[in-house]
């Protein structure tokens, strides 16, 4: 297998309102044979949120254990809550050839580029920067000021976009997916693995 059909770990960021989560329940539903990696963190567990597919939730204390052991790949706080990918099911699954999808923030990613130098960096964007400012305003959940600090930080991660490997642009859901599931290595080769 030459290395570019080889999967790797394949990190997916992007500002805010961009639309991650919206591209990974397509790739859910397309490409089955992608693991995609569940964080854990200590916020609230909402109620339509299932332990274990959303997130996997724990106390503050059993994280900064996870912390203390060492066992995450990467971690950060945001608004109070910590979030953290655990280290041992990504490496298991990169290490029997499966394709590995893992969605964090910028912050994380840096951390993984860290970890794994080897790892692939996705950058998802909006069709421009208009675009994403309108996504944010149109949800219309948030104060003014709020809204304020959350377009200044989308332009900061708008701005981080030279810092990852490749860049997709989702502007239409189904092919921004696509073309994702397209550089996580060969379905083929992954399915074969799988069921060795």
């Amino acid at each position: 297998m030459d290395l570019a059909s080889r999967p790797r770990l394949t990190v997916l960021s992007g500002p805010s309102g961009v639309g991650k989560d919206a591209v990974i329940e397509v790739i859910r539903k397309q490409a089955p044979w992608v693991w995609i990696s569940v964080s854990i963190t200590t916020r609230r567990k909402r109620d339509y949120e299932i332990e274990g597919e959303h997130y996997h939730f724990a106390t503050r204390k059993e994280f900064e254990r996870y912390v203390h052991e060492g066992t995450l790949l990467e971690w950060a706080e945001f608004a109070g809550n910590l979030y953290g990918t655990p280290r041992g099911p990504v490496e298991a699954r990169i290490a029997t050839g499966i394709p590995t999808l893992l969605k964090i923030d910028l912050q994380g990613a840096r951390q993984v580029r860290e970890a794994m130098p080897q790892a692939q960096l996705v950058f998802l964007a909006p069709p421009s920067r208009e675009e994403l400012h309108r996504r944010l305003v149109g949800r219309g959940t948030e104060d003014p000021e709020t809204l304020r600090r959350r377009l200044a930080h989308a332009d900061e991660e708008l701005a981080a976009e030279k810092e990852f490997d490749v860049t997709v642009v989702n502007d239409y859901l189904e092919r921004a997916a696509d073309e994702l599931v397209g550089l996580l290595g060969s379905p083929v080769l992954a399915a074969a693995r799988h069921h060795l």
